[in-house]
């Protein structure tokens, strides 16, 4: 099995990043951003520190995907689209490093400038930057693009597009946003929307969703043929405009990225071993150490490869809808959590080889601390005492098993609780006040089977609790419009986060979410707390400050009990055939390489 293990560099990429200051103005155009501090690479810089500049061009990537798809349009919130689209077939104004937790380079754009605090940013579009028509990239694409997304295109784009208070054109090739308010990430994140074509779209309704439109983008990559439902074709375009700038150098080497999409993870896995897929991103480490022996291994055709990082946990389980009655409760949602006999799940899933997520930042350096919250982060929660829920401020951690299927001493707790929110146990049921059985309904994807057995596992242990919920499994598109609506008792779900968390986390938790379809607000969460901890986030001028406020936001969201998590991913294991190529050197976001195949590239042996 091939292992990449970081360097001791990545911590003082890291540091030197997170080395907080009041923030330093741009006095002139330059090449690049950072949230805090400078930039790590200088304006003369030959590729990304994890790309390869000689890299050869060619070969292909066929992965699966477990779903359909009836759209090509990422960028709205209708329908069901190929996830990749969204990162594979659009470029913006700036480009991420993935080696720092949140700094920017040109790519459309040639440079950024912004003002002494940063209210408004200026950016100058490259003369050479091209669609994959021939078409230039002009100021009015730009500004139609930002509005268009920031009104009728998914939610995740309205709410920077809401802290504008203007967009204008400065020149030929160059554009200003000013912003209505002090909000530092606010540069940072317009030079990361995506670029599009606006005369493609004129006289059609962008949030329409569907497949009649192939997009015209700026990337690398354009769609060369599809099959609604079936898979997506991404060539690389051999006139692509951006091939020489230095942000792009080592990038997009593949001919051809292909995703195939397939009812369910057996047959997807069966695909992979049959040949029809040559990458395969595996979850399970049972099923790394137990399945992956078919003869394309043992001959070495297909090689093992584990890729680390050091980002946080995010928070991934199944998510509990305050929104309706049956999760409004805390201690109903408590109770969930201790029926949910994680240790025998573990065991039974991966042989309990991976490590449960303890909070949202865990993993990191920006996990809630052990025991009971003190110095700023108690400084920072104790105006909100009378709201918090116990445990964020006096200590809290998940509810432990003793690792046997009947987990008698939670299932106890986990009835008292019940019984503390109303309920009791009659002829074997659990029912509330007015005499009616306590249910609700857990809502999943078709093909999604890790799920679901976890869920069966579950099920077993509330029935004896008297409680019998509904699952339902629907097909993808039925499942993005339902969870897009809200339209849950409880479901899966994956939050990832960084090592920056900024504006992205009101769209996770923030008030708004609870009425506004579309958000990633899944739990209906309404938190004074939280908004209160994302604006200390936002306005940090210190790193201690802004480590204190994220923990104070993780002890929000925790101690909230809204989502059950399961096992945390802090390796990516892809097993792949030996000709594709990933570089040695990893950035500190190692398994965003895992994602994505931007800096993959085939060598034949």
């Amino acid at each position: 099995m091939r292992s990449v293990f970081f360097f001791k560099r990545h911590l003082s990429i890291v540091a030197t990043t997170l080395a907080f200051s009041a923030h330093a103005a741009l006095a002139d155009p330059q090449h690049g951003i950072a949230m805090y501090g400078d930039p790590m690479l200088p304006p003369d810089f030959v590729s990304l520190p994890y790309a390869n500049p000689d890299a050869p061009t060619g070969g292909r990537i066929v992965t699966g995907e477990v779903g359909s798809f009836d759209s090509l349009n990422p960028h709205i919130a209708k329908g069901s689209v190929p996830w990749q689209l969204r990162f594979l077939a659009y470029e913006s104004l700036m480009g991420r490093n993935w080696d720092e937790p949140f700094t920017l380079y040109a790519l459309l754009a040639e440079s950024i400038e912004v003002g002494e605090n940063r209210e408004w940013v200026e950016f100058v579009i490259r003369e050479e930057a091209r669609f994959s028509d021939g078409s230039p990239v002009t100021v009015e694409d730009v500004m139609w693009s930002y509005e268009t997304l920031g009104t009728v295109g998914h939610p995740r784009y309205h709410g920077a597009w809401n802290k504008i208070a203007s967009m204008e054109q400065t020149g030929p090739r160059s554009i200003r946003f000013t912003f209505n308010e002090e909000d530092p990430e606010m540069a940072l994140l317009i030079g990361m929307r995506p670029i599009l074509k606006k005369a493609q779209w004129e006289g059609k309704e962008f949030d329409a969703s569907g497949i009649d439109e192939i997009p015209i983008s700026t990337a690398p990559y354009v769609i060369d043929d599809f099959e609604a439902g079936r898979f997506v074709s991404l060539k690389r375009n051999p006139d692509y405009w951006g091939k020489d700038v230095n942000f792009m150098r080592g990038q997009a080497n593949l001919d051809e990225i292909r995703m195939e999409f397939y009812g369910d993870g057996t047959a997807m896995f069966e695909a992979f071993k049959a040949g029809a897929l040559n990458s395969s991103r595996e979850f399970s480490a049972e099923k790394w150490d137990t399945q992956y022996d078919f003869p394309a291994i043992d001959r070495g055709d297909v090689v093992k490869s584990v890729l680390p990082h050091e980002r946080p946990s995010g928070m991934t389980g199944f998510v509990m809808n305050t929104r309706t009655p049956a999760f409004k409760d805390w201690r109903v949602r408590d109770a969930m959590l201790h029926a949910f006999n994680f240790e025998y799940i573990n065991e039974t899933m991966t042989g309990s080889k991976q490590p449960r997520i303890t909070s949202y930042f865990s993993n990191s350096v920006l996990g809630m601390q052990d025991g009971a919250a003190d110095g700023r982060v108690r400084e920072l929660l104790e105006p909100f005492q009378d709201e918090l829920l116990p445990g964020a401020l006096d200590g809290y951690s998940l509810p432990q098993s003793d690792g046997s299927e009947r987990n008698r001493a939670n299932i106890r707790q986990a009835i008292s609780m019940m019984e503390e929110a109303g309920y009791t146990i009659e002829d074997g049921r659990m029912v509330g006040p007015d005499g009616t059985p306590f249910t609700f309904e857990i809502v999943l994807k078709q093909g999604s089977t890790e799920e679901q057995s976890i869920i069966d596992l579950f099920v077993q242990a509330l029935e004896r609790m008297g409680i019998t919920p509904t699952v339902t499994t629907i097909d993808n598109a039925q499942y993005r419009e339902r969870v897009n609506a809200y339209d849950f008792d409880m479901t899966y779900n994956r939050w990832g986060l960084s090592l920056s968390p900024g504006n992205e986390q009101k769209l996770y938790w923030g008030c708004d979410g609870v009425e506004a379809e579309g958000t990633r607000n899944y739990m209906g969460m309404c938190s004074q707390a939280a908004e209160a901890m994302i604006d200390e986030i936002l306005n940090s001028e210190s790193r201690d400050d802004f480590i204190a406020a994220t923990r104070a936001l993780d002890r929000v969201l925790t101690t909230g009990r809204y989502v059950i998590p399961i096992y945390q991913w802090n390796i990516s294991r892809i097993a792949h055939v030996k000709e594709l190529k990933y570089p040695e050197e990893l950035p500190i976001y190692g398994d965003w390489i895992g994602w994505q195949p931007n800096v993959w590239w085939w060598e034949e042996e």
